[in-house]
């Protein structure tokens, strides 16, 4: 197991040392600058700006700063919020985005699973009818289009929950279901598949002729095996959780690090978005990671290298 992790964790620099380079030319190539929209600045203070933040060095020494500030993560100050740097941007606003992107994760995880496993034990019948119908509707409506008919219907017209903001639980509901209802959808179709798929298997038959109740059987046999699409699902769903914040956020008002992301592009602050990028990769290559540790923790029978002859 450790030696397996060690590789993987090699291959997760890799792959960061790729993106931090794609990151850093790909916003070079990016064109205007972040102080293009400062029209009333007179060109010996945009010089003096661009000197402070190193953008008049040639783009090799540019290159090997970001690289040695990225190494120590260190993402540099903002070039338009004076005062604050990426770090501090990121240790306030992350948390809040962490908190919607958990309960989303934790709702569609939840109910998908739950919906999966009552279509699968009632196949064919009005509560498999019933669950598939939500999963489509999940899967078919994107979450910035949820998140406005749920903030126009739930919030302003029955005034069931508050329209924007964040100053408490009740601010969260509305986005992380906003969030979570498209994963759901794809966890139930997953979750469905599968335990049809284990229901007819011999170990399940043997456990009916036991005489082991059907939610017996669900709990202690069939779903264990079931979830090994789900576990597969979880880098995917991490990343969409992530990148289906950022309008989400927008919608809702919830000053978490996807809003500040959105600025940052808008506002061309190189530091917020490169720094945001670099961190939100870190994330999702560690949940690929732990996903592929979980396989070895759920199916015993997955070896983390080649069996022996």
């Amino acid at each position: 197991m450790l030696k397996y992790i060690l590789k993987r964790f090699i291959y997760l620099l890799i792959a960061l040392f790729i993106i931090v380079t794609a990151t850093f030319f790909l916003m070079r190539l990016a064109p205007g600058s972040p102080f293009a929209s400062e029209r009333d600045f007179p060109q010996q203070i945009e010089e003096q700006l661009n000197a402070k933040y190193g953008l008049d060095n040639p783009w090799y020494i540019q290159y090997k700063d970001y690289l040695i500030d990225t190494a120590t993560f260190d993402f540099g100050e903002s070039m338009k919020y004076k005062g604050r740097s990426t770090n501090d941007i990121i240790s306030e606003s992350f948390p809040i985005s962490f908190t919607l992107g958990m309960e989303a994760m934790l709702l569609s995880i939840g109910f998908g699973i739950f919906f999966g496993v009552i279509s699968a034990l009632y196949h064919n019948r009005f509560p498999d009818y019933l669950s598939s119908a939500i999963a489509v509707l999940g899967i078919s409506v994107p979450s910035f289009v949820l998140a406005g008919l749920m903030q126009y219907f739930l919030a302003f017209k029955f005034n069931l929950f508050p329209v924007s903001g964040w100053k408490g639980f009740i601010y969260s509901i509305l986005p992380a279901f906003a969030i979570a209802l498209s994963h759901m959808g794809f966890i139930a179709k997953l979750t469905r598949s599968s335990m049809l798929e284990q229901k007819n298997s011999d170990y399940v038959k043997m456990a009916r002729a036991k005489g082991l109740g059907k939610w017996t059987i669900v709990y202690k046999h069939t779903l264990r095996n079931a979830l090994m699409p789900v576990v597969t699902y979880l880098a995917p769903l991490t990343a969409g959780v992530v990148t289906g914040s950022f309008i989400v956020e927008q919608i809702f008002a919830v000053p978490g690090l996807g809003k500040h992301f959105v600025t940052s592009i808008t506002n061309r602050d190189y530091t917020v978005i490169m720094g945001t990028t670099v961190f939100y990769s870190i994330i999702l290559l560690f949940a690929v990671l732990i996903v592929d540790i979980l396989y070895g923790l759920i199916d015993p029978r997955i070896k983390l290298k080649g069996a022996r002859k």
